[in-house]
């Protein structure tokens, strides 16, 4: 467990800190300067909701905004209750915890209203790795109603968290349930995991592209400054200026005048892929220190805004562009998995199999790498091309970033398949020729030759294709230029 301290402020986190709690258990706390807001937050509220209707607090819910709630202390319990029968599996831990460490700083940036020391209550929580069973089922971009009073349910001690533990850990008051519950923060913190995951992935293709050129040298013009100069897109130019440093580094003799687009349209490709993740990660890391509350706790002037910034299009809408920009970054490394089994680049059996022999050597891994780029293609289907008209007409749109995160996060699952067939394949390539690449290059062949099984009889590739998978991350920083 990883027990660096995370200062929680309402404004710090990015995500790669995300990651640090929902993943590795990052200790965290909130910070004075954040309770202080919200407690204004929660003074202004109630002082308000004395004069003028409050959504949600004083009033009803969807179409029963307009329906007075007077004097009700059951109203806030009922809400809970109603929204939290969500359905299908349960969401991983990770994108649990990570829904957790987001609403704890959504409510330390203010605007909630919600008691203050909820603050202490949900980083108890996520610090003992109390895991509420959320139900995958239930958002659709709008807001993570479902996800959060499955989360206050188990605050209050009505429902068990997993693993059967029942212990309340919070006295949520009835008045403050809407203002817990109206959120995004259960599609912020996946799409918050998978941009980081995104980001590394997309690093870690560079050098393993390096890794493929050199088993079948490949030539290096298409990396050369000048012609990155002449269309100077910011993803293509640090795709091209990261391969260039680390090739330049080899010595290469160029096989042929000009590459296929595996190799000589690699930076013009993945280029768009790393854009749109830097993009997406931009927009995450904004919504994730944003104060999104309906309705919204203006403290400076003492009133509230009944407002629409729980929609999440922005993300949707940038993830949706991540999907396609990896589809069309993973069918190129797909493209350069077929050179590597071609003799007229490798020099090598078809295959690469065993000397001598008529073996099927590699040729499953095309097979593998083409089912997963299927998946990639299906996922990469916009999120926000669908909508929904819901509560009696009164919400009339949706933006399904929800279903855009959980289809990015699964997407990343098969492009890492992707990219562990090409490793596998441009290793055992480099190692039948004999071919030992030098400087950050040599340092990542050494480190996959160490990992990976040298036997090139035919046999059964999972397990390599599984060694290859869980050493990428260990690539990754070889991608930075």
């Amino acid at each position: 467990m990883n027990q660096t301290a995370i200062a929680v402020n309402g404004s710090g986190l990015n995500c790669d800190v995300v990651g640090a709690v929902a993943r590795d258990g990052a200790f965290v706390t909130v910070t004075p300067q954040a309770v202080e807001r919200a407690r204004q937050s929660w003074e202004v509220v109630r002082e308000v909701s004395t004069r003028q209707p409050v959504y949600g607090r004083t009033t009803g819910v969807g179409a029963n905004r307009n329906v007075t709630i007077e004097d009700d202390d059951t109203h806030g319990l009922r809400l809970l209750r109603s929204h939290s029968g969500g359905a299908g599996p349960l969401m991983s831990a990770e994108n649990v915890r990570a829904m957790l460490l987001v609403r704890l700083n959504q409510i330390a940036a203010g605007g909630s209203g919600v008691d203050p020391d909820v603050l202490g209550a949900l980083s108890d929580v996520i610090n003992r790795w109390l895991i509420p069973p959320i139900p995958a089922y239930g958002a659709i971009g709008t807001g993570d109603l479902t996800a959060l009073a499955s989360t206050a349910l188990c605050l209050i001690g009505e429902r068990p968290w997993q693993g059967g533990a029942s212990s309340a850990r919070f006295a949520l008051q009835p008045a403050d349930a809407l203002a817990f519950i109206s959120s995004n923060a259960a599609t912020l913190g996946e799409s918050a995991l998978a941009c980081r995951d995104v980001a590394e992935l997309l690093r870690v293709s560079i050098p393993l592209a390096g890794l493929s050129l050199l088993a079948v040298d490949g030539s290096t013009e298409a990396y050369a400054a000048p012609v990155h100069q002449g269309c100077p897109h910011p993803g293509r130019r640090r795709v091209a200026d990261t391969m260039r440093g680390l090739l330049d580094e080899e010595t290469i003799t160029p096989a042929r005048i000009q590459d296929p687009y595996g190799y000589r349209a690699f930076p013009q490709v993945h280029g768009p892929a790393v854009d749109a993740a830097e993009h997406a990660s931009t927009i995450v890391t904004r919504e994730i220190n944003a104060s999104s509350e309906n309705p919204f706790v203006d403290v400076a002037n003492r009133t509230v805004w009944h407002n629409g910034n729980f929609h999440t299009a922005y993300v949707g809408l940038a993830l949706d562009a991540v999907r396609a920009a990896m589809f069309q970054t993973a069918a190129l490394s797909a493209a350069r998995l077929g050179t590597l089994v071609e003799p007229a680049f490798t020099g090598l059996e078809p295959f690469q199999a065993a000397p001598g022999e008529a073996g099927s050597g590699i040729m499953i891994l095309e097979y593998v790498a083409h089912s997963a780029i299927a998946d990639i293609r299906r996922l990469a289907t916009p999120s926000a091309l669908g909508s929904a008209v819901l509560s009696r007409g009164v919400e009339e749109h949706a933006g399904f970033s929800t279903q855009s995160a959980r289809a990015t996060t699964e997407a990343i699952t098969a492009y890492r398949i992707v990219l562990a067939c090409e490793l596998v394949a441009s290793v055992r390539a480099l190692r039948m020729r004999n071919r030992t690449p030098s400087g950050r290059l040599g340092e990542v062949f050494a480190r996959a030759a160490t990992t990976l099984d040298p036997n090139v009889e035919d046999r059964a590739l999972d397990g390599d294709i599984t060694a290859a998978t869980d050493l990428l991350p260990r690539l990754a920083p070889y991608g930075v230029h």
